[in-house]
């Protein structure tokens, strides 16, 4: 037998079965700047690839954070990928910080100057995605954001030829709850002509 959960109500508690259903989820490693210049590095794990050419990422912010502050107050953001080795500090950035605290500083996290956006990049992390803001939509308690990619940094070590490989990069994912998923076993399955 199973059980139905209605979602169509107030309060139903779609919140909790969405992040447990929808799964495993990428994490958006996300370093901005307020516009006084003040650093702000969160993770947000409903995102995505939204448009290859051009290329366009898409995250959320659930409810009005300080990321989604420094994004529209600037238009640029910065996408690290969230890394096994880095686990323990990308859940540590999780935590309610004041908006005048750079979680970075806070916890003793590297950083390093982007090449086209001026938020930083995190230094540990493997892969980065430097975005503009392209656009925002309001969606109930949340807000998609469209960013367009302007510059991808991939570290050497992790790329096999041209390509970024999985085990290299060994990201993180968001589960339900407090679980997280560790980089998986990798099968390669060649799609039909």
């Amino acid at each position: 037998m199973r059980r139905v959960i209605r979602t169509d109500v107030p309060d139903a508690g779609a919140y909790p079965l969405l992040n447990s259903l929808v799964v495993p989820r990428p994490i958006a490693w996300i370093s901005t700047l307020s516009a006084d210049g003040v650093g702000n590095l969160a993770p947000h794990s409903f995102f995505s690839v939204a448009c290859a050419n051009p290329p366009i990422v898409s995250w959320t912010s659930v409810g009005h954070k300080d990321t989604l502050a420094n994004v529209l107050a600037t238009g640029e953001f910065v996408v690290n990928l969230a890394s096994l080795p880095d686990l323990d500090r990308v859940n540590a950035t999780s935590a309610s910080f004041d908006p005048q605290v750079d979680e970075a500083s806070e916890l003793g996290i590297e950083m390093e100057p982007s090449d086209h956006v001026a938020p930083p990049r995190v230094v540990s992390s493997p892969a980065s995605l430097e975005c503009r803001l392209h656009s925002t939509i309001e969606l109930g308690d949340s807000v998609l954001v469209l960013g367009d990619v302007v510059a991808v940094t991939v570290d050497a070590e992790a790329m096999d030829g041209d390509h970024p490989e999985f085990t290299r990069l060994q990201p993180v994912s968001r589960l339900g709850s407090n679980e997280w998923g560790l980089p998986p076993e990798v099968r390669a399955v060649d799609r039909p002509r």
